[in-house]
């Protein structure tokens, strides 16, 4: 039976290797942009990071994470989630394993991250963290209303 590190780390090598590589993720750190156990993330080896990127990363010498760049400074690199509504992850920039273009969801569809109305709404987003508990909470409800019925 294969486990995640290795699944991580088979995704890691391919991407290092100039493969895009659509990888599936999980939980809720990073909705409302990138719904976890519906879409997948297709990931490519970073030529650079810049802040807003949603980057694959080995985080906290401990454990890897899908999350946004919040932060950049020399070489320390910070993250947070996206549905987070505290709490960042620390990371060096060659921790930064790949670097997420796109989602896609369970049809195949997929979402640049790269466009610019998408862009600006994560840069807003990003802006909105004093008030994220009160958004996250009223997509959670329009979610169960409209997608769990």
């Amino acid at each position: 039976m294969i486990d995640d590190a290795q699944i991580i780390a088979e995704a890691i090598k391919l991407v290092g290797e100039g493969v895009s590589v659509t990888f599936p993720v999980a939980g809720r750190s990073m909705r409302p942009f990138i719904v976890g156990g519906k879409e997948s993330v297709v990931l490519v080896k970073p030529e650079s990071v810049r802040v807003g990127d949603v980057v694959l990363a080995f985080v906290d010498n401990s454990r890897y994470v899908v999350h946004r760049v919040i932060r950049i400074d020399g070489e320390n690199v910070t993250l947070m989630g996206d549905g987070n509504l505290v709490g960042v992850e620390h990371c060096k920039v060659p921790d930064v394993k790949a670097i997420a273009t796109h989602a896609v969801n369970a049809r195949g569809k997929r979402r640049s991250f790269a466009n610019p109305l998408r862009r600006t709404a994560t840069r807003v987003w990003v802006r909105l963290r004093p008030v994220r508990k009160w958004l996250l909470l009223a997509y959670r409800v329009y979610e169960k209303v409209f997608y769990e019925n």
